[in-house]
């Protein structure tokens, strides 16, 4: 390598956009993830820039990454978590290649831009910064890249949580993904800061029978007309209301915030009485709060029949489960039955739990940075939709705050390009969280 190739390498850190870039052209596609090379290169950069890491592997293609900046001591350690995984682009038009990292018209284009290589960049580049710059936090700084988040983290965060807790020892909170986003209501400008998940469940219904019989023959109420009936009463169930504690800090602070009559719809949202009515009046402006007060439950794999022509006698369908913080498995089977009926065995087959508590001690620092860089936006705590790998951290203690801070035009929506075609991010986004993430490992405390 030249001279200049390793100065530039040396200083990459001053340039988080060229950073995203970078990783982005490695196309960790999960399955199968191919995930090394991406992680050899962060190693690369830590390495180089004096930084000892850890690599621990469940398989030796799919390493994770752990590297420690040391601390005065005076707090708990702070753990910056983050994966290198992508979806699929599979089937999908883009207007530039997927994997090139372009930067056009002020964005950086490309799978992974959003979720998450670009807050990998932005914890990698301030990491690198503080490293650089001899800076020595309240308390040590743990970064870990992760492997495998897209596809359960089987290779990842649960591998690292079973078997090398020990890495993790002291921390109380995390700063992971999908938080310290923009978000508006109105004109309103808001930064959702995420500070708790749904739980995730995986359920298996066994769908039994009369089967066996030809083709030909001409059978009623069959098992295809039997998941027909299930299908359709997952479609048309209407799953209770729960207002979780997060769900009314959430809506309350963002209610807060605004003015008559939208103050007063969101609050009618925390009445169980009206909460379905208003999210009908709302349309598609409530479609992102429906599952932040609903458990749901989808049908996403079928099998069922070995021959064409003779009917099966039993179909599996798989359902893609996502419960709310603090409400139990059994709650939730029991909510299932009465969609489904009670002559289906419905098999459990996963279910990542997470406790409904929060620990919001770090969440006024959070929100300080952000009123720091951007007075015009408001902070509110988030509960998140979906979940990530922060549920597995929960198991050690560990609080994880979703903050890869962007500030996001209007026009620019988030869980539209979140795994969709033509993801991309604002540049100045970027940078924006970049510094916002730096600013955090100067200030964070207990």
């Amino acid at each position: 390598m030249s001279t200049s190739s390793m100065n530039d390498q040396a200083t990459i850190f001053q340039r988080p956009i060229e950073l995203l870039q970078n990783l982005i052209r490695f196309n960790t596609t999960n399955p199968p993830g191919n995930e090394g090379e991406c992680i050899g290169y962060i190693n690369h950069l830590l390495t180089g820039a004096g930084v000892e890491t850890t690599l621990l592997a469940r398989d030796p293609a799919r390493p994770n990454l752990i590297a420690r900046l040391k601390g005065r001591g005076n707090v708990p350690p702070l753990l910056l978590e983050g994966h290198v995984d992508v979806v699929t682009t599979e089937n999908q038009t883009w207007q530039y290649p997927p994997f090139e990292g372009r930067l056009e018209n002020g964005c950086v284009w490309g799978r992974g831009a959003l979720d998450m290589k670009g807050g990998v960049a932005m914890m990698l580049a301030a990491f690198l910064r503080a490293k650089a710059e001899g800076l020595v936090p309240p308390g040590d700084v743990i970064l870990a890249i992760l492997v495998d988040e897209e596809a359960g983290s089987d290779y990842g965060a649960r591998y690292l949580v079973e078997k090398h807790a020990e890495r993790f020892k002291g921390v109380h909170y995390a700063l992971s993904e999908a938080g310290g986003l923009t978000h508006y209501f109105g004109r309103k400008k808001f930064y959702l800061i995420r500070v708790a998940e749904r739980q995730r469940g995986r359920i298996k219904l066994h769908i039994r029978g009369l089967g066996g019989h030809s083709g030909a023959t001409y059978m009623r109420g069959g098992v295809m007309a039997k998941l027909a009936r299930i299908l359709q009463r997952l479609d048309q169930h209407r799953w209770p209301v729960h207002v979780m504690p997060v769900t009314r800090q959430m809506i309350e602070a963002a209610a807060s915030n605004l003015s008559f009559p939208s103050n007063l719809i969101l609050r009618l949202l925390l009445n169980p009485r009206c909460t379905d009515l208003v999210l009908k009046f709302l349309g598609n402006r409530g479609q992102p709060i429906e599952p932040l007060l609903h458990n749901t439950v989808n049908a996403t794999i079928i099998r069922g029949g070995e021959n064409f022509n003779v009917l099966p006698s039993e179909v599996l369908v798989e359902l893609d489960a996502r419960i709310l913080p603090g409400c139990s498995l059994e709650e939730f089977m029991a909510e299932l039955r009465q969609a489904i009926g009670n002559d289906v065995e419905a098999e459990i087959q996963q279910f990542d739990e997470c406790s409904g508590a929060v620990n919001m001690g770090l969440f006024d620092i959070l929100s300080d940075v952000l009123h720091e860089a951007d007075p015009s936006g408001e902070t509110i705590p988030l509960l998140m939709s979906t979940t990530s790998d922060a549920r597995f951290f929960s198991k050690l203690g560990i609080q994880t705050y979703g903050f890869t801070p962007m500030n996001l035009p209007p026009n620019l929506s988030f869980t539209q390009l979140c795994h969709g075609p033509n993801e991309r991010i604002p540049a100045d986004a970027i940078t924006f969280g970049t510094a916002a993430i730096y600013k955090v490992l100067q200030l964070f405390r207990e």
